[in-house]
């Protein structure tokens, strides 16, 4: 019963969000929206004491997951073939171990698992490719002259 309620709430979610993208000064994207505030509030019934199938928000996290990294992916165009794939076998894990442990109300492992995911997506960044270079010009600028 949990699959359908969360079917339902993902379309009814979507539905707003999409109505809503019209009058929103930016847009955000009716099925990422749909899936992720389903788990929440599936999780939210679930600590609130309700009986939910932890599978349903556990799938839905999951594909949480994979979409964030999916939409990151994007802004990381700019670096190498190597760097991007060693982020997503860093970010992938670690985002299901952050998923874990919203799941078990494990909020050292959560924090733990999200402040990896922030290191790893800021070391791996162009940002952080970029700056590194241009530490590198300046210490040949300073060499040269």
């Amino acid at each position: 019963m949990t699959i359908t309620i969360a079917a339902v709430s993902i379309i009814a979610i979507a539905g707003f969000v999409w109505f809503a993208n019209r009058v929103l000064p930016f847009t955000v994207c009716p099925i990422c929206a749909g899936v992720f505030l389903t788990w929440v509030w599936l999780v939210g019934a679930h600590i609130a004491g309700y009986q939910i199938n932890l599978a349903v928000p556990a799938l839905l996290m999951g594909g949480t997951v994979v979409g964030v990294a999916y939409q990151l992916e994007k802004r990381f165009r700019n670096i190498s073939a190597g760097r991007l794939l060693l982020w997503k076998i860093l970010f992938i894990p670690s985002g299901f171990i952050a998923a874990y442990g919203i799941l078990e109300q494990a909020a050292t492992m959560f924090l733990i698992a999200a402040a990896f995911l922030l290191l790893a997506s800021l070391l791996l960044s162009d940002n952080a490719n970029k700056r590194g270079e241009a530490a590198g010009l300046e210490k040949k600028m300073e060499d040269c002259c």
